[in-house]
């Protein structure tokens, strides 16, 4: 018994010691909820993930505008060495020769796309030297000063006229939708609020009926040794002092878990201690659903996707037409050239040439194929037709439908909050009418219980409604509070021009 009793005050001997250690590691940190969306929009992996796929949709449209910009390229062989037996013909007959050369090529050269008509002109300038190796060295230059050509495609499918339709319809849709991932980081970040809160709750609760239900205890104790109430009543109070310690011991390990969730999320320190503040009253009055569908259509990615699946659908049938039908390409140079062996003289009194080829593709006989391709490229026209029209009857009822959940959410946010006022006042009341002997063990338990479930509920509806606040926002990209749309400054974003 000595033993045990010396080991149990080390214990507690240690545990003084450790506890200030161990309150001097931790920091408590005190935050609300729009402190919590604040961190996680700006470092969760949530929104860092979002950042970069808004980056990459970005430099995506970069390069197709930059496909339409002049490219200006140098192209050189410094140098090409070449030996082998070749066979040549004359008149006198065949025979074989070695020869060794080396070839130097340079050149420069402008390129720009024709986006309204589908061609490429260019603007270019070579020059070439070739060394001959045998008994004596021989070296010639070939220069072309200037050349200038286009090559256009005149009947043949055109992509950059779909693609200036639909590149910055795409780009649009990549803006709103960082919005729109911005927004579900919000839900995330509320979903973990909510769910850390109420497990604080329920370990502040479960203290309190640890509390109260010891001092019931204590106060049974006293009544039974003078006989005022029967060993069946102190045995169910003591029963509900230890459920009550165990539900402490069980809430504590959810804080825990809870609380590792939302740090993991918001990326926030180990040594921190999260305490959650509850928020307030709702900030956002009644929402009208055409107000809302009306915001949605004007600013969510789906309602501009909408578009461009129609437009895409329209450029592939455009497409399977006029790969199929008759087509001709023009290619047309006109240029300057010299050949001498000296560098000095290449370019002096340069000769004109001039290069035309015009040709076409008549399809004769391909058994419908080129029908079929048509049909079905028309074919899923319509089906991407009735999809669409589908979708955007699903996205209007969605809306609705979010509009009225969220509208009923602010109502029984107002019955919740008044259950909850009334469950404690009847809480209070119940205990005192049992501290004076008025009612039974049985009617405190009940009236505790209820208690209970009424603060569980307050916290649920609060929980409720702020996910149906954020999700409304994602699904309208409009903020109901300020009566404005939700704007961002991209520039804000690294590697965003």
């Amino acid at each position: 018994m000595k033993g045990l009793l010396t080991i149990a005050l080390n214990l507690l001997l240690l545990t003084v010691i450790l506890l200030p250690l161990r309150a001097q590691e931790t920091n408590s940190r005190t935050l609300t909820l729009q402190q919590v969306i604040e961190i996680a929009k700006r470092q969760s992996p949530d929104a860092l993930s979002a950042m970069h796929r808004f980056r990459s949709s970005y430099w995506q449209y970069r390069n197709y505008k930059a496909g339409l910009m002049p490219m200006l390229s140098l192209d050189a062989t410094l140098p090409s060495l070449s030996r082998s037996i070749e066979k040549i013909t004359t008149p006198e007959g065949d025979f074989f020769y070695e020869r060794n050369l080396a070839n130097y090529t340079a050149g420069l050269s402008l390129t720009k796309n024709i986006g309204l008509t589908g061609g490429q002109i260019f603007l270019n300038s070579n020059l070439q030297r070739i060394d001959l190796f045998s008994d004596s060295t021989v070296t010639s230059y070939l220069s072309s000063p200037l050349n200038i050509g286009i090559s256009q495609p005149i009947f043949n499918y055109n992509p950059y006229k779909w693609l200036k339709k639909t590149e910055p319809m795409r780009y649009s849709e990549a803006e709103r939708r960082y919005l729109e991932d911005v927004e579900t980081v919000s839900i995330t970040a509320t979903n973990l609020f909510f769910s850390l809160l109420d497990a604080q709750i329920r370990l502040k609760i479960q203290q309190l009926n640890e509390s109260n239900n010891d001092t019931l205890y204590r106060i049974a104790k006293g009544r039974y040794n003078i006989g005022t109430i029967a060993e069946n009543e102190l045995l169910q109070i003591e029963l509900s002092l230890l459920n009550s310690r165990a539900a402490v011991e069980s809430a504590n390990l959810e804080v825990e878990m809870k609380t590792f969730n939302l740090r993991s999320f918001l990326r926030l320190s180990e040594n921190e201690n999260i305490v959650l503040i509850a928020p307030s009253s709702p900030p956002a009055p009644g929402v009208e659903a055409q107000l809302a569908i009306a915001e949605a259509r004007e600013n969510r990615s789906d309602a501009l996707a909408f578009n461009r699946r129609l437009i895409e659908a329209e450029s592939a049938v455009n497409k399977a037409k006029a790969e199929n039908r008759f087509n001709a390409n023009l290619f047309a140079v006109y240029g300057l050239t010299q050949t001498t062996d000296k560098l000095t003289n290449a370019y002096k009194k340069p000769q004109e040439q001039q290069r035309l080829e015009l040709g076409i593709q008549i399809p004769i006989l391909d058994w419908g194929y080129a029908r079929g391709k048509i049909k079905l490229a028309q074919s899923d026209q319509e089906l991407q037709k009735t999809a669409v029209q589908q979708e955007m009857l699903d996205f209007d009822q969605e809306v609705f439908l979010k509009v009225m959940q969220f509208n009923m959410q602010r109502n029984q946010l107002t019955i919740a909050a008044k259950s909850d006022t009334v469950a404690i006042k009847r809480y209070e009341v119940t205990k005192q009418r049992y501290l004076i002997g008025k009612i039974g063990i049985t009617d405190l338990n009940i009236a505790q219980t209820e208690k209970d479930n009424a603060q569980q509920g307050y916290v649920s509806a609060l929980a409720s409604y702020w996910r149906s606040f954020y999700e409304l926002r994602k699904l309208t990209l409009y903020d109901f509070v300020n009566k404005s749309r939700i704007i961002f400054n991209f520039d804000d974003i690294p590697d965003v021009e």
